[in-house]
Order: C-alpha cells, then sequence, then structure tokens
C-alpha cells in the first residue's frame, strides 16, 4: 500500500493539533488512513505525518486541493509542506 509523509512547521503545535484533528473526515474521504504524528525533538514546532493511502489518486488530489490549504493556513502552518508519496 503506498503511504504519504508530510513534513511542515507550525506556529502552535496545540492549535494545529486541534485544527488537524478537526480534519480527519476530509482525510478519510481521500482515501488516507492517520498512521502517525511525529514533532521534532530539536525543533518541536516541526511536525511530520505518516498516512497510508488507500486511493493514491484521491490523495494525490487531497494533497493540492483548497481545501488543505485552507487548513493548513488556519491551523498555523508557517512553511509550505514537503510531501512524498512512498512505496
Amino acid at each position: 500500500m503506498p503511504h504519504l509523509l508530510v513534513r511542515h512547521k507550525v506556529s502552535d503545535f496545540a492549535q494545529w493539533r486541534k485544527s488537524y484533528d478537526g480534519h480527519a473526515v476530509r482525510r478519510r474521504a481521500a482515501g488516507l488512513t492517520d498512521m502517525h504524528v511525529f514533532r521534532n525533538l530539536d525543533d518541536p514546532s516541526e511536525v511530520t505525518l505518516l498516512f497510508a493511502a488507500a486511493d493514491l489518486e484521491k490523495a494525490r488530489a487531497f494533497t493540492v486541493s483548497d481545501d488543505l490549504r485552507a487548513a493548513m493556513q488556519n491551523a498555523g502552518v508557517t512553511d509550505k509542506p514537503d510531501i512524498y508519496f512512498l512505496d
């Protein structure tokens, strides 16, 4: 099964986490299953996410959607995310 790895920085982890948790229905609709949320021990503002991607095309569309872009902005993401699809 393919996986999606996302890395980005956030201004406030607690605020980001609340927004992230509130966006779960949209991730599931895109065929994504949350696997791990990691915080960098040396830089706690850096978050790395790992998802299983059941539907690669839906997952790719989700990563470039206006909905995700708005959700990330509202959650306090402070840089351009690094997005990788892995096999």
